[in-house]
C-alpha cells in the first residue's frame, strides 16, 4: 500500500503545485491590495468560515468517506448512508445560511470589528448550502478512491479561488477579498456536479432514500469529531489573532502584527497542502481496512518514512529562503514577518506528525479521545500563545503554535503507545 501512497502523493503533488502557484498569485495580489491589516481581517474571516462550514454539513464528511469505502460493494447500505447524508446537509446548511443572514451585522462587528462588512455575511449565507453539497460530493469521490477526479476537483477549486481573489480584491479591495473568500467554493459545486454526473454511483434514487436514524447515528460519531475540530481550532486562532492585535509592543500596530502572523500561517498551510491532501485522500480509507495493531503500526511507520524527511527538508529550505519568500509572496510592508519563521516551522513538523496518529482516532471512531485531545491542542496553543505574547510580543503566536502541536503529538504517542511499540505480529 505504500505504492498507493506514493501514487496518491504524486497526483496530489500535481494539484498542490497548481494550488501553490494559484496561491502565489492570489496572495501577492491580495496582500498588495489590502495590506497586513486586511490580511488580518481575512484571517479572522477564514477561521470563522471554517467553523460555519463545519456546522453547515454536520461534520459528516469523514463519515461519508469511511462508509462509502466500507460499503462500496453493497449498494443498499451505501444508498442508505448517501440519502441520509443529503438530508442532513441540506437541513443544516439552510439553517446555517439563515442565521448568517439574520445576524449579519452582529457577525460583521464581532469578527471583522466593523458593521461595514454585513454584505460579506449576506453573501456567505446565500451560498453556504452549495458549499456543503460540494463537500458531500467530494467526500463520496474520496470514499470510492476516485483519486483522479478528486485531484481534478481540487485543481478547479484552486483556479476558481484564484480568479475570485484576484478580481474581487483588485476591484473592490478588502470587501471584495472577503466576499471572494466565502463564495468561490459555491461555484465549484456546479463543476464537481458535472464531473460526477455520469458516475455509476450518481443516481437520483440513491440520494432520495428516506432518512435513516441508524445511518444518522453512525455518521453522528464522525459529526461530533468533525464539528469539534472545525470549531475548536479556528476559534483558538481567532482568539490568538485578536490577542496579538490587542497587545502590541510599544511602537507596534496590533492589527498589523496580527496580519504578519497570519501571513506566516498562510505559508505553512500552502506547503503542507501536499501532506494534508494525501492524508485525507489515501490515509483515512486505508486505515478503515486495517484491523490488527501490527498492520496499523506498519502503515504508520510507512507514512512517517515519507513524511518526516519531506518536512525536515521543507522547513529548513523555507527558513533559509524566507526573505525571498516574503518578497515573492508579499510586499515591503511584510518584511517584519521574517521574525516568526524560526518559531513557526517546528510547529509544522509536530502538527503533521500528530495528524498521522490523529487520523487513527477518526478511523476507529474514538470520539471521546478525539474531542479531548482537540481541546488539549487548541487550549495549549491559546495558553502558550498568551503567555508568550505577554513576554515576547507577537512572535508568541508562533511559539504557542509550535508548543501546542508538540503537546498534541506527545499525547498521541502516549495514547497509541501499544500500537507504536508493538513487537508482536498478529
Amino acid at each position: 500500500m505504500s505504492t498507493d501512497l506514493v501514487k496518491v502523493s504524486f497526483l496530489n503533488g500535481i494539484a498542490t503545485v497548481i494550488r501553490m502557484l494559484a496561491g502565489l498569485v492570489s496572495v501577492k495580489v491580495v496582500a498588495a491590495a489590502i495590506g497586513p491589516t486586511g490580511i488580518a481581517l481575512l484571517g479572522q474571516l477564514n477561521s470563522f468560515s471554517t467553523i460555519i462550514l463545519g456546522i453547515s454539513n454536520g461534520g459528516i464528511n469523514a463519515g461519508i468517506t469511511k462508509y462509502t469505502a466500507e460499503h462500496s460493494n453493497s449498494p443498499s447500505k451505501f444508498n442508505l448512508f448517501l440519502g441520509t447524508a443529503l438530508w442532513i446537509t441540506i437541513a443544516l446548511s439552510v439553517i446555517t445560511g439563515l442565521v448568517l443572514i439574520i445576524f449579519a451585522g452582529y457577525f460583521s462587528e464581532t469578527i471583522l470589528q466593523s458593521r461595514d462588512f454585513k454584505l460579506v455575511f449576506y453573501a456567505f449565507g446565500v451560498t453556504v448550502t452549495l458549499y456543503a453539497l460540494n463537500a458531500l460530493l467530494i467526500s463520496v469521490l474520496n470514499g470510492f478512491r476516485e483519486f483522479r477526479k478528486f485531484v481534478l476537483a481540487n485543481i478547479i477549486a484552486s483556479i476558481t479561488g484564484l480568479i475570485f481573489a484576484v478580481v474581487l480584491a483588485k476591484v473592490y479591495g478588502t470587501m471584495g477579498a472577503l466576499i471572494g473568500a466565502v463564495t468561490y467554493q459555491s461555484v465549484v459545486f456546479f463543476i464537481t456536479l458535472a464531473m460526477v454526473w455520469r458516475a455509476p454511483w450518481f443516481q437520483w434514487q440513491r440520494f432520495s432514500k428516506i432518512f435513516s436514524g441508524t445511518a444518522a447515528k453512525k455518521l453522528g460519531g464522525y459529526s461530533i469529531m468533525a464539528i469539534v475540530s472545525a470549531v475548536i481550532m479556528p476559534m483558538s486562532q481567532i482568539i490568538i489573532r485578536d490577542y496579538i492585535s490587542q497587545h502590541p509592543l510599544p511602537g507596534e500596530t496590533g492589527l498589523v502584527q496580527a496580519g504578519l502572523w497570519e501571513s506566516v500561517n498562510k505559508i505553512s498551510i500552502m506547503y503542507l497542502l501536499v501532506v494534508t491532501t494525501s492524508l485525507s485522500v489515501y490515509y483515512l480509507p486505508r486505515l478503515t481496512e486495517l484491523k490488527s495493531n501490527y498492520a496499523l503500526q506498519k502503515e504508520i511507520f510507512q507514512v512517517y518514512k515519507l513524511l518526516i524527511p519531506f518536512l525536515l527538508f521543507s522547513t529548513v529550505a523555507i527558513y533559509f529562503s524566507r526573505y525571498i519568500l516574503i518578497h515573492l509572496l508579499y510586499t515591503s510592508e511584510f518584511l517584519e514577518m521574517d521574525k516568526f519563521f524560526l518559531y513557526q516551522l517546528p510547529g509544522d513538523i509536530f502538527k503533521m506528525a500528530g495528524w498521522v496518529l490523529g487520523y487513527v482516532m477518526i478511523a476507529r471512531s474514538m470520539t471521546k479521545a478525539y474531542i479531548l485531545f482537540e481541546f488539549v491542542s487548541a487550549g495549549g496553543q491559546v495558553l502558550f500563545s498568551i503567555w508568550a505574547i505577554n513576554n515576547f510580543g507577537s512572535i508568541g503566536g508562533s511559539i504557542g503554535y509550535s508548543a501546542g502541536h508538540l503537546l498534541y503529538f506527545l499525547c498521541m504517542v502516549v495514547l497509541f503507545r501499544k500500537v507504536l511499540f508493538n513487537r508482536t505480529k498478529e
